[in-house]
């Protein structure tokens, strides 16, 4: 009898084990923070997605009842922005989306993962049906917004003109570009091409770009009636190496009880991540954790950073 009772605990061990290997391997994805991750799944699966991101049968978990959508920056796509970003939030329970979003049309691949070169009044109408079918998918009241760079703006426009602004429950900002840019003088060149006639759909190849001119009507339309939305939780999350939305300062106007805004070298100066990199950075993303589940922080890192990937060196 003891025997058999040894096999039998042993069996059930054994089995025990197996189980808990197979869900460990169904649900934990490698987490890479490094900005460039994303860039390898694009080579390999043109315009396609993520692991973990953009599955419609996904239902939300009790905890984390809002699907995360994942907005990329200019140049950015669903993969290449986000390769840090998917895993992790997908090995935290939530469901995950990421759109492609003011990409050139009629064109082949590689042009179709190049997004964030429209006009982005278009661009934020794309991220609204994108929404609308990642709640209708999920059967979600609302989803949180991750954005990055000019992923950071284009919600903003959805939520204040295009009747988004009862479908975001918490909007965290990565290089948040709330007051636009004017790196290299781009606020001077704008100014001129405004004053010659030129719009911005007449800019080549990124017509996004001449819209992140402080002065231009986008960026009015932002700042009208103040940022912030009372319905919805900010988060922005800048870095003092930002060298694309300068200066990175502008990128966190004061608000209410509803506005938090984080230096990520507050605490940490080691942490030398610019602008590309806060997207892979793994201090700005345990920020970001924490902010789309403030009930449960988390102890955020503070990692030797590099610049341009965010990768700890």
């Amino acid at each position: 009898m003891r025997k058999l009772l040894a096999v039998f605990g042993a069996v059930v061990t054994g089995l025990a084990v197996v189980a808990g290997a197979g869900t460990a391997t169904a649900e934990d994805l490698p987490v890479d923070f490094n900005f460039f991750a994303g860039i390898a799944p694009e080579l390999l699966n043109p315009g396609g997605s993520l692991p973990g991101s953009n599955d419609y049968g996904c239902v939300p978990a009790p905890e984390h009842p809002e699907p995360v959508v994942l907005v990329h920056g200019t140049g950015g796509s669903q993969q290449t922005n986000w390769g840090a970003y998917v895993p992790l939030l997908k090995n935290a329970g939530y469901c995950v989306f990421s759109i492609t979003y003011g990409a050139p049309s009629g064109l082949p691949w590689p042009a179709t993962a190049v997004g964030g070169m429209g006009e982005m009044t278009e661009s934020a109408r794309q991220l609204g049906v994108f929404v609308d079918g990642v709640l209708a998918a999920t059967g979600a009241a609302q989803v949180d917004i991750v954005g990055h760079s000019q992923g950071t703006v284009v919600p903003a426009y959805y939520a204040k003109y295009l009747g988004g602004r009862d479908k975001i429950d918490k909007y965290v900002s990565l290089a948040p570009a709330w007051n636009g840019t004017t790196v290299a003088g781009a606020d001077v060149i704008f100014e001129l091409a405004r004053r010659l006639g030129i719009q911005p759909e007449h800019f080549p190849i990124c017509h996004a770009c001449a819209e992140l001119d402080p002065g231009s009507p986008f960026m009015h339309a932002i700042r009208a009636g103040g940022y912030y939305l009372p319905e919805i939780e900010y988060t922005n999350i800048a870095t003092q190496y930002d060298e694309l939305v300068v200066p990175y300062t502008s990128g966190l106007p004061p608000g209410g009880s509803n506005v938090h805004n984080i230096v990520i070298q507050q605490g940490c100066p080691v942490d030398y991540t610019e602008h590309a990199g806060l997207a892979g950075a793994r201090r700005a993303a345990y920020f970001v954790l924490n902010a789309l589940d403030p009930e449960h922080p988390q102890p955020v890192p503070c990692d030797r950073a590099a610049p341009f990937s965010g990768a700890p060196f």
